[in-house]
């Protein structure tokens, strides 16, 4: 009988985290931010998903972008149904989930010709070397010239240090028998009691043993799909690239602002030695070296087409950005790998307040005379660590503004109604940016009372209690679980008048917060 896991964990299900990497508007930043010239400013994009696990990450973003057509293809057929499931749910007619293999994805019926946008994330670095010629022929055949594709994968030289762990922990597993997750489970204990007695390479390799100890937090589906695959290679960056070559990829940059940026990110001595490599793959390896870096986030192109630098400024000048974070004054701390970046408030405090007024492109923020006296290139660099540091995010235009509020209605109203049950989808689509905002069990809770007519915090509460309480759910409150239905009241309505005051008007801001139900409006039509 043929494997049609091909070696991949698939007795336990991924995540249903949202990635926010694979979000349109901030590849297009990053690419653009490189100067490349993408061209995906048009009015119907295509985009396409490989290897989309549980599907949430695609079904929020067509949610949030009803001018992109959304294919996403997973082996899993659990995974595939429920995606299908949410997509019908959220109304969405603009994403077509398919469950089919690397192998024979490019025969699946209805795919586009071409696509603009291409996304792995979590997947190249956890399946075969076969399988990911596979991915490359699709990429070679699927992607329009001048097209994106988002890659993230492990790097060396970080992971050196932790690979015995794996094999160590992949090999006890094998021995096992039983349910995969016991097996995991009798593995990371085993690799616990040889750091406990003493074990030589968990001495000389700190970094492992911070890693084997981090593993209690990690859920455990997650750790099932990084750690225990048939199939792992963290790549060094020269290998990647040659093997992205194949597709006639180039590489364009990181996906997130400052890893593009050297003077954020190294000392002068650093930046020397990488200024005196002239070949760009080797550079970004020795970038590798120097960070230890272990996970990369990468766009590639299909066909770099350079801006002038006219074009270039012109192509910032256009880009809107939106505020994603609370901004109330005063001095902030940002950080980057572990480093604190010095940014001055007399600098980012201007461009917080503007956008506090809603989202501006960065000509409009020049004509506000936000920035002051400073030079262009300290104020790209400025909107790159306040993206970068999520405080504010690129955004969509005005254009189809409507439309996509509408789409993201609908999207959140059925993520919300399945917070009755569960505390599983923790994001919500925004039709501003055309991304994901994370919202907890309790929050989308108060925007689904809100969404049904409720107008108080009070009430908000009232109505989260009468779905938790059956279900014998209670809050914690200072390491005490609340037992009475007094203190889980109390607790829960002044997380809501919290919520009410601080989080709505951001949420509001970016048309994620629940209107009231076509229903409950017909009834107060009617009264």
């Amino acid at each position: 009988m043929t494997d049609w896991t091909s070696g991949y964990v698939a007795g336990i299900d991924y995540t249903y985290d949202f990635h926010s990497q694979l979000t349109p508007a901030l590849l297009e930043f990053g690419a653009m931010r490189q100067g490349h010239r993408h061209g995906l400013d048009k009015d119907r994009l295509s985009y396409c998903e490989l290897g989309c696990g549980q599907g949430f990450s695609a079904n929020l973003l067509a949610a949030a972008n009803p001018h992109i057509e959304f294919h996403a293809m997973d082996f899993s057929p659990a995974h595939i149904a429920g995606a299908r499931e949410l997509a019908q749910e959220g109304g969405l007619d603009n994403i077509r989930f398919h469950e089919r293999s690397f192998e024979d994805f490019g025969e699946a019926p209805g795919l586009p010709d071409s696509f603009d946008i291409i996304a792995l994330h979590g997947v190249y670095s956890w399946v075969s070397a076969e399988n990911r010629q596979h991915i490359l022929r699709f990429i070679s055949d699927r992607l329009r010239p001048g097209g994106l594709v988002y890659v993230s994968s492990n790097a060396q030289p970080g992971w050196a240090a932790a690979m015995p762990l794996r094999r160590l922990l992949t090999s006890r597993a094998e021995q096992g028998s039983g349910p995969l997750m016991t097996r995991i489970q009798d593995a990371i204990d085993f690799a616990r009691q040889l750091s406990a007695a003493g074990a030589g390479f968990f001495a000389s390799n700190p970094s492992a043993a911070k890693r084997l100890k981090h593993m209690d937090a990690m859920p455990a589906n997650y750790l099932a799909h990084e750690y225990f695959n048939k199939d792992w290679t963290p790549f060094h960056f020269e290998d990647l690239a040659a093997e992205l070559a194949g597709a006639k990829l180039n590489f364009a940059g990181s996906v997130h602002p400052l890893d593009n940026i050297d003077s954020v990110r190294f000392t002068p001595q650093q930046q020397a030695l990488l200024e005196a490599e002239p070949d760009p793959d080797r550079r970004e390896g020795l970038r590798d070296v120097l960070l230890n870096e272990h996970f990369r986030t990468d766009i590639f192109v299909k066909g770099k087409l350079a801006h002038t630098p006219r074009g270039e400024i012109g192509a910032w000048f256009a880009t809107p950005f939106a505020l994603t974070r609370t901004y109330s004054g005063g001095a902030l701390r940002f950080h980057h790998r572990g480093k604190d970046l010095p940014l001055q408030q007399a600098q980012y405090a201007p461009v917080l307040k503007a956008l506090a007024q809603g989202p501006a492109t960065v000509r409009s923020l020049l004509d506000q005379g936000v920035f002051g006296t400073m030079d262009w290139g300290s104020i790209t660099v400025l909107l790159s660590a306040l993206a970068a540091t999520g405080c504010i995010a690129p955004c969509l235009p005005p254009e189809g503004l409507a439309r996509r509020e509408a789409a993201c209605r609908a999207f959140n109203q059925a993520v919300c109604k399945r917070a009755e049950d569960s505390e599983a989808l923790r994001f919500l689509a925004s039709p501003v940016t055309g991304g994901g905002v994370e919202l907890d069990r309790l929050e989308q809770l108060f925007l689904l009372a809100r969404g049904e007519g409720l107008e108080t915090p009070a009430e908000w509460a009232d109505l989260a209690w009468r779905i938790l309480a059956p279900q014998g759910q209670r809050l914690q409150h200072e390491g005490r679980v609340l037992e009475t239905e007094e203190e889980n009241l109390a607790l829960l309505r002044a997380r809501a008048g919290k919520f009410a005051a601080r989080r709505l008007p951001l949420l509001e801001s970016l048309g994620v917060a629940l209107h009231r139900s076509s229903t409950a409006l017909a009834q107060e039509a009617a009264a």
